[in-house]
Order: structure tokens, then C-alpha cells, then sequence
């Protein structure tokens, strides 16, 4: 687990770094493009670097807003309350702050850039289809998030797509209304039109990669910390099994945050299962049954 955190917490300072020199390639190609105009290439780097900064501090509150999550306090939720106090007993981390959306589709999720600044998150559906085991197993999946740092990441990588999906529109527009005129020649201008929309293409494509490449062994490590925590990984893998039975779409989903979910909290189809960010929840289940079996 040590590892784990160690890992997180450079990847996390790896990613801001990539994301950060990626845009300033794709600023030098777009200001080449538009005619040695380098004002736009040093516009589109400092909007990464100060995108990336504000993301890092404030993308937990970005995910609590998009989500409608409300917060919530031990007499709104005792049963909640008490089921994460007593995780957080158990494993020494700090109480975190409680949210709730109202959605009958179940799911949680874990934001925060520590586990002292730590938010759980969890619909109205989750309440009513969980026992007090399955329910302590997901909370105790959330906890694995938190004490892992993986919210951090998750977080650095929600922020990230979302200052993907803006940069690639502007870009986009741009080859549109903007210029792509080197030194006015219409060919030039053709070449500016084409790279704003492979951009447009193939930036939200990248972004579902990293996405999925950060989440799905993190689900994992998150299952196992749980049954670690709760000596039940058998109230997880129940839990699992209910969410794979009566799972739905979010009634708010989107997509930039689908990782930061226990679930995939959006519509099945092949698209999204080549881009899916969690592992299947049979392999989840199998893995935590044989987990079971060493207790």
C-alpha cells in the first residue's frame, strides 16, 4: 500500500508536468500553423499551466457541483455517519466530509486532493439497495481511495480531460473562424482546418485512454484495501454483485468524472467498453473471493 501512495503522489506531479508540455507542443504546431503566430502558442501554454493549477486546488469542488452532490451531517445520515466514523476508526484516517446525490441509480464516489480535505460521496439509490455489510464494503472501497491518494490522481486526471475537451473546441473554432492563414495561402489554411478537427477527434479519445489507464488498477486496490479493512470481502463482493444487477446510468452523468465512480455510471455500449474505466465487475468479484479464502 506504501508503494501505492509513494506512486500516486509522483504520478500525480508526472501527469500535471505531461499534460503541461503536451499543450505547449500543440501551441508551438497551432501558432506554425496560423503563421508564426506565437501569441497563440504562448496563450494555449499559459492556459495549460494555469488550468492545471487551478484544477489541482479546486477540481474536487468541480466534481461535487457536476455530480449534485449536497452535503450531509451525522443527523441527516446517521446511518451513513456512523458507517464511515467507524471506518475511519478502524483505520486511523481522518472523518471525511459526507455528501449525497439524489439518484435512484447506486454508486459512490471519493474527491479530495488529501484524506484531511477527503469527501465521500453517495446516491440515494445505494442507500436503499445495500445491507449495512454491502454498504460498509463500498465505504470502505471509498476510504482505500482516499488512503491511497488515488483521488488525487483521479482528480488530476478529471480536471485534465475536461481542459482537454476546451482546448480541442477552441482549436476547432479557430481553424474555423480564426485564421490557419500562413502568410495567406489557402492550402496553409486547409492544414489549420484539418488539424483543429483531428484535435477535436482525437483529444477526447486520448483523454478516455488516460482515463481508463488510471482507474481500472486502482478499482482493484481500492477492493482489496477494503476487504483489508472490513476482514469481509465477501460484503463487497455482494455489494459488486447488486451493482452489476441493478446498475443504471447516472441521471447527471458525465463523462470526464465516469472514473472517479465505484461503477461506470454511464450508458453500456462498445464504445464504452473500449474506453471502459473500471474492470469488469465479474473480475472484481473473483478477486476478492479468493481474498476471502486467506482470511
Amino acid at each position: 500500500m506504501y508503494s501505492a501512495i509513494a506512486r500516486n503522489k509522483r504520478n500525480t506531479w508526472m501527469i500535471l508536468i505531461g499534460f503541461i508540455l503536451a499543450f505547449g507542443l500543440v501551441g508551438l504546431l497551432a501558432g506554425w500553423l496560423a503563421g508564426n503566430n506565437w501569441f497563440l502558442s504562448a496563450g494555449i501554454l499559459i492556459f495549460a499551466a494555469g488550468y492545471a493549477t487551478v484544477q489541482y486546488f479546486f477540481a474536487d469542488r468541480e466534481a461535487l457541483a457536476l455530480s449534485g452532490a449536497v452535503p450531509v451531517t451525522q443527523q441527516d445520515a446517521p446511518r451513513y455517519y456512523r458507517l464511515v466514523e467507524n471506518l475511519c476508526i478502524t483505520t486511523g484516517t481522518p472523518m471525511p466530509k459526507l455528501f449525497v446525490v439524489e439518484d435512484v441509480a447506486p454508486n459512490a464516489f471519493a474527491t479530495g486532493r488529501t484524506p484531511d480535505e477527503a469527501a465521500i460521496t453517495v446516491t440515494t439509490g445505494l442507500f436503499e439497495l445495500m445491507t449495512d455489510r454491502e454498504l460498509e464494503g463500498v465505504l470502505g472501497h471509498e476510504l482505500g481511495h482516499i488512503r491511497n491518494y488515488d483521488i488525487r490522481v483521479s482528480l488530476v486526471v478529471f480536471g485534465l480531460v475536461v481542459a482537454v475537451g476546451i482546448v480541442a473546441d477552441f482549436l476547432l473554432r479557430f481553424a474555423f473562424f480564426g485564421g490557419g492563414r500562413r502568410g495567406g495561402n489557402n492550402q496553409s489554411q486547409i492544414v489549420f482546418l484539418l488539424f483543429g478537427v483531428v484535435a477535436a477527434i482525437v483529444a477526447p479519445l486520448l483523454a478516455g485512454l488516460v482515463q481508463a489507464a488510471i482507474s481500472r488498477q486502482r478499482e482493484y486496490l481500492a477492493d482489496a484495501t477494503s476487504a483489508m479493512t472490513t476482514r469481509d470481502p465477501e460484503g463487497l463482493a455482494s455489494a459488486l454483485r447488486k451493482l452489476g444487477e441493478h446498475g443504471r446510468p447516472l441521471a447527471k452523468a458525465n463523462t470526464s468524472m465516469a472514473h472517479l465512480w465505484i461503477s461506470d455510471p454511464l450508458r453500456a455500449g462498445v464504445v464504452s467498453r473500449m474506453f471502459a474505466t473500471h474492470p469488469p465487475i465479474a473480475d472484481r468479484i473473483t478477486r476478492l473471493q479468493t481474498m476471502g479464502g486467506r482470511f
